[in-house]
């Protein structure tokens, strides 16, 4: 092995990518084996895994190096980002080696947002290809600015000029709106490792650098310490009375005690005291330390929120514009609410807009409804509060965000924040002399939402008529929404497409939410078949106030029923995305009250319903 001397260039971080068997996995193995950085019972294990699990027969496999999950050894691919650390004496560098097939797109953008450079393999014999052009993309949108271009496997093509070249004009054309700062073209054959560590005298036309003499020599330092101060807060730290700090990392930037700073998201303004770090009180803290920090004031400052300069602050807004990834099998659909991390701070979020689709392959700019996976598009969103952030083109760490599902928890997309929509700044929420409560009072009752969920044909409508009866019979105010009802007015312009079933709810909703102000009791009877939906309704309302009732009838009671003849037209294909035909209906997991629609009348299930209502008015 080298002997490990102290670097001169500091640390790389490299993402290798690229379509899947474009050799990436060799490559970084060819890399560590020709700088003598594996152990020789390393080599030894690895000359044993080749025989078990390579695709070279007798030849030692490098990829093998890499691919360090048995599934992966097994079909010889990489699916997890594999990270390696090696340094040489001019550089120490870590390797983010990332998959290839385009379901794991996400560990990508993962290896990405942590990365400086990239190297963007591309096979020789296949030339550019779809997920050459994605990563590429996901690489710009992440921030990496230096790529190398390594055509790889040249000795397949018999180590022909013409086709490097042939590739390398073709990506120059493709990559030059990416903004990538640099941009070097490298013919390489990982396996035999021409143009990695030595220059190759099988391509005598190239005069440029080897992959090595390029990585330990390139610039790519961008001082942090030169973007403004950000100091995103992670714990509130207060063992006891007499001490309250703000533990986190300075994320850019530095500041140092009696500067001025401000709660981003507040605008509260205070003046650092102290600075903690790990050995003690320190007069300043730069980009890259962890650090408690101790204010003269006592501020109302939070897990979540920025400490930034006075006079140099991050945007604040619950709306904005950002280009988002999307991650997941389920598509994306606008007006669905996800949860959204920003730094440390977690609020509920949705996709208001998309503004257009980006063609991977083109980059042209195409209309979209809705985001499948490994998708791009630039969207606005609107958050529940309002966030610090800056642009993501002007400081990664504070400008990205992910999204995540909030019945599963799995990570649906990461996004990063191009601007701040500050649309109408001058609309502000009025408040009134009379308030929800003093209506309620007045008609003598507690407003709720009766959400009554199901198929068509369930039995919803029927139920939710009698009980309206019933309770204006009783002296009750109410007022009925149904779905129908509400498609020949404020939602007529919306179809069935999953889109825009969640903007159907959201209008029901809101609609809902303004009667309940007026003190009524509302009845709603929408098919309603997506649980995101329902517990954003239930989150609208005040504890108590929504009431979802399944009425639980079997499809084919349903169908039987089928008044209308809707299911009938929907399986001879004359009505698309019908629930319980050709779109799904996801029950209800922990309603307030399910009916049996099958096993009961409507009298008896309107009788449930309220016994239901005059316990909540009771309690």
């Amino acid at each position: 092995m080298h002997g490990i001397t102290p670097p001169s260039r500091g640390l790389l971080r490299v993402l290798t990518c690229g379509s899947v068997d474009d050799g990436k996995s060799t490559l970084i193995g060819r890399l560590l084996y020709d700088c003598q950085l594996i152990m020789e019972d390393t080599l030894a294990a690895l000359a044993r895994d080749s025989r078990k699990h390579g695709t070279l027969g007798e030849e030692v496999d490098l990829a093998l190096l890499v691919d360090g999950l048995e599934a992966e050894r097994e079909q010889g691919i990489t699916i997890d980002v594999a990270y390696r650390f090696f340094s040489t004496p001019q550089r120490s560098f870590i390797v983010a080696d990332c998959p290839g097939h385009e379901q794991y797109t996400r560990n990508m953008a993962t290896g990405a947002s942590n990365s400086e450079l990239a190297i963007i393999l591309v096979d020789a014999r296949k030339g550019l290809l779809t997920q050459t052009r994605r990563h590429s993309y996901i690489c710009s949108l992440l921030g990496i600015r230096h790529v190398v271009l390594a055509v790889n496997k040249i000795d397949l093509v018999d180590f022909d000029r013409d086709v490097f070249d042939r590739i390398v004009g073709e990506y120059a054309t493709f990559a030059a709106g990416l903004g990538f700062r640099t941009m070097v073209p490298i013919p390489t054959s990982g396996r035999f490792g021409d143009n990695v560590t030595r220059r190759s005298d099988r391509t005598p036309w190239y005069r440029g650098p080897t992959l090595l003499e390029h990585l330990e020599t390139v610039s790519v330092e961008e001082d942090t310490t030169l973007i403004p101060f950000r100091f995103p807060v992670q714990w509130v730290n207060r063992p006891h009375q007499d001490f309250r700090g703000f533990s986190g990392t300075v994320v850019s930037g530095s500041v140092a005690v009696g500067e001025s700073v401000v709660v981003a998201a507040s605008g509260v303004q205070s003046h650092i005291a102290r600075i903690l770090g790990p050995d003690g009180d320190q007069e300043r803290a730069t980009a890259g330390e962890a650090v408690t920090l101790c204010l003269t004031d006592e501020v109302d400052v939070s897990r979540g929120d920025i400490l930034a300069p006075t006079a140099d602050r991050p945007a604040v807004a619950d709306q904005f514009a950002a280009h988002l990834l999307w991650m997941d099998e389920e598509p994306m659909l606008p007006g669905r609410q996800y949860m959204m991390r920003i730094g440390h701070l977690w609020t509920r979020a949705s996709v208001t807009a998309i503004k257009h689709r980006i063609d991977v392959t083109t980059l042209d700019q195409q209309p979209a409804t809705r985001l499948a996976m490994n998708e791009i598009a630039f969207c606005n969103f609107a958050t529940a509060q309002r966030v610090a952030f800056d642009p993501y083109a002007q400081n990664r760490l504070t400008g990205s965000f992910i999204l995540v599902d909030r019945f599963t928890n799995r990570t649906v997309g990461c996004g990063m924040i191009a601007f701040p929509l500050r649309r109408a700044s001058n609309i502000h929420r009025e408040a009134f002399l009379v308030d929800k409560a003093a209506r309620a009072a007045a008609l003598g009752q507690k407003p709720m939402l009766l959400w009554f969920t199901g198929l068509s044909g369930s039995g919803k409508s029927t139920v939710a008529k009698l009980v309206e009866q019933a309770l204006h019979r009783a002296g009750r105010h109410t007022y009925s929404l149904d779905g129908d009802n509400l498609r020949h007015g404020l939602n007529r312009d919306l179809g069935f497409t999953e889109q825009d079933r969640v903007e159907n709810i959201r209008r029901a909703g809101e609609v809902a939410k303004l009667m309940l102000d007026a003190g009524l009791i509302v009845l709603a009877a929408f098919i309603s078949p997506f649980r995101a939906e329902r517990r954003m309704l239930r989150e609208m309302f005040e504890e108590g106030e929504f009431v979802e009732i399944f009425v639980d009838t079997p499809l084919e009671v349903c169908m039987q029923r089928d008044a209308k003849g809707l299911y009938a037209r929907a399986l001879r294909g004359e009505i698309a995305n019908f629930t319980g035909i050709s779109s799904p209906y996801e029950p209800p997991e922990a309603p307030d009250l399910v009916l049996d629609g099958d096993g009961a009348t409507a009298e008896e299930l309107a009788r449930q319903v309220l016994e239901l209502v005059e316990r909540r008015q009771a309690g």
